[in-house]
């Protein structure tokens, strides 16, 4: 079994940053893509980014240029560097992760770290 565990969030002012971490442990092969998902209150799951275990990346458009994707394959844990935060990022971030383990692959979620941006 694999389980992510996310930490970093909090509240934030306008402008500020945050960093977030999501740690993977268990019964893990190898990892391909890690990445984050945000969801805030009346919006749609949201892709913030994505980064393969070659260190390809994806932004989505609302965050380009602000936030930075990046991982530790040896310590299985990738991190969301996020700078000048607005408040439409509040939302609550979630880690996703495709595992192999030696039953197969499987698609892992972490439990959510709350970000909130606000004066």
């Amino acid at each position: 079994q694999v389980h992510l565990v996310e930490s970093g969030g909090g509240l934030v002012q306008p402008g500020g940053s945050l960093r977030l971490s999501c740690a993977a442990s268990g019964s893990i092969v190898s990892i391909n893509v890690m990445a984050w998902y945000r969801q805030a209150p009346r919006k749609e799951h949201e892709l913030v980014a994505s980064i393969t275990s070659g260190g390809r990346t994806n932004y989505s458009d609302s965050v380009k240029g602000r936030f930075t994707i990046s991982r530790d394959n040896a310590k299985n844990t990738v991190y969301l560097q996020m700078n000048s935060l607005k408040p439409e990022d509040t939302a609550l971030y979630y880690c996703n992760a495709v595992v192999m383990t030696t039953t197969g692959l499987n698609n892992i979620w972490g439990r959510g770290t709350q970000v909130t941006v606000s004066s």
